[in-house]
């Protein structure tokens, strides 16, 4: 459930955390896990023990889980580093509200352990990722067909081998030859 924009203007941040907490029915364990933080630290910010945190890794975490704008927080300052806008990272958004899905519904599709890196993935602080078997996850969860993902996948791997100083340009065949190899395997193993 998303928090109607009118109310949050008079909410402090953490009533917005609690109340999210509560109409989500999402267990602060979980939150924690969800955003890198200590369960107590949640306690901490509900209960308003520690000041609401300042920290735009940790304020962007919990706006995307949210499903918010990180800069309805008060405390929230743009951060001096460039976001990273990927395209996949864009596509899986549209398709997680295709679906239908709260960003929460979403994350919990996924184990505990894998929860933070997705929200990451979201937020735009880092890329998907090149492990194939978790795109397949992405992609069974979403409903996307293996085809999409490759592609996807394969530009993410363009990219890092580009920046990694492999030279397309005299390398084409092998390149072109490693690909095919790759398209062919995952077509027959991943089935989605």
């Amino acid at each position: 459930m998303k928090i109607k924009k009118d109310s949050i203007i008079s909410m402090k941040s953490s009533e917005m955390l609690y109340n999210f907490l509560e109409n989500n029915n999402l267990h602060k364990k979980d939150f924690a896990q969800m955003i890198g933080v200590t369960l107590s630290y949640v306690y901490n910010l509900i209960d308003e023990t520690i000041p609401f945190s300042t920290r735009s890794t940790t304020l962007e975490r919990i706006a995307t889980v949210m499903d918010i704008d990180p800069e309805e927080f008060v405390e929230y300052k743009i951060p001096q580093d460039p976001i990273l806008f990927d395209e996949t990272t864009e596509f899986i958004k549209e398709k997680i509200k295709e679906k239908g899905l709260t960003n929460v519904q979403f994350l919990k599709s996924f184990p505990r352990k894998q929860r933070l890196q997705i929200v990451d993935i979201l937020r735009g602080a880092r890329p998907i990722p090149l492990d194939w078997s978790e795109i397949c996850l992405i992609a069974q969860i979403l409903d996307i067909p293996k085809a999409e993902m490759y592609d996807y996948w394969e530009n993410r791997l363009r990219q890092l081998l580009k920046t990694s100083g492999f030279n397309f340009d005299s390398n084409n065949d092998l390149a072109n030859a490693m690909f095919d190899c790759a398209r062919k395997y995952v077509y027959k193993s991943c089935s989605l």
